[in-house]
């Protein structure tokens, strides 16, 4: 299994997933022309990807989802309330989640998580192929029971670390926005994030990619401080920025060479 980014924050969120015969795009908030740019720059064009996932109906994740799935024919899966939040135009082959039940799209089997946030029925996803998991947790307020238990043995994660605390409350953003971003219904923050890769089994996690990092109230430097002492317990830390992304990331190496590694 891998995954990629197109970008990763306000101004635009995609994801890629590959595992075996299968790849799909979660989320799309760029162009047509810009998503298929970024597809070349991972060796991907439009035709290798086999739907769309969609999280929520916020412009930076869906903006470009109606344009590309008609211009290319795919399917689009999300759920309801995303459905009917706003205006989408045509969508060539729609498919509803209903319930958070989890499907199969190929070799890959998806489970829809419920997330605390601004939504009409936001959903994050975890991947799965084979005995792999990959967890994908950006845009939540807070971190559920349901949450944590759900992202669990998980081989890689990308989670959101949106923003310092103290950098969004002196920050430029009005006082009703700094309310939605931090409150239980936004954004995590850093520590919310770091509290959150604590409870997980780092023995299993081999990836953690961390993302969503406000370009207006947070700091790479900050990000990279809070996190640094998981280098040496992961396989890999990466971070995700606006422009690019980031590129590949693999997920493969089993689960007991790693138990193994650690004993």
């Amino acid at each position: 299994m891998r995954f990629a980014s197109l970008g990763s924050g306000s101004r635009g969120n995609a994801t890629v997933v590959q595992a075996g015969r299968s790849c799909v795009l979660m989320d799309c908030g760029f162009t047509i022309k810009e998503t298929e740019k970024r597809l070349a720059a991972l060796d991907l064009c439009a035709s290798d990807i086999d739907a769309i996932v969609v999280t929520h109906e916020h412009g930076d994740h869906i903006k470009g989802v109606p344009a590309f799935a008609r211009k290319h024919g795919m399917p689009v899966h999300m759920t309801p309330g995303t459905y009917r939040a706003r205006d989408l135009g045509k969508i060539p082959e729609l498919v509803l989640i209903e319930n958070y039940q989890s499907f199969q799209l190929g070799d890959l089997h998806i489970e829809p998580v419920a997330v605390p946030h601004d939504a009409r029925e936001p959903a994050q996803f975890i991947f799965s192929y084979q005995q792999l998991r990959l967890g994908v947790l950006t845009d939540l307020g807070n971190v559920s029971a349901h949450v944590e238990k759900c992202y669990q043995d998980c081989d890689a994660l990308l989670l959101e670390a949106n923003h310092d605390s103290m950098m969004l409350a002196m920050g430029p953003y009005p006082p009703s926005l700094k309310d939605r971003v931090g409150g239980p219904w936004g954004h995590l923050n850093n520590q919310q994030a770091l509290r959150f890769v604590k409870s997980l089994d780092l023995i299993r996690l081999q990836q953690l990619v961390i993302a969503h990092i406000s370009e207006k109230n947070n700091a790479l430097s900050k990000v990279q401080e809070v996190f640094q002492d998981f280098k040496g317990q992961l396989e890999e830390l990466h971070f995700a920025n606006q422009d690019e992304g980031f590129d590949w990331v693999y997920v493969g190496q089993a689960l007991s060479e790693k138990i193994a590694e650690h004993s």
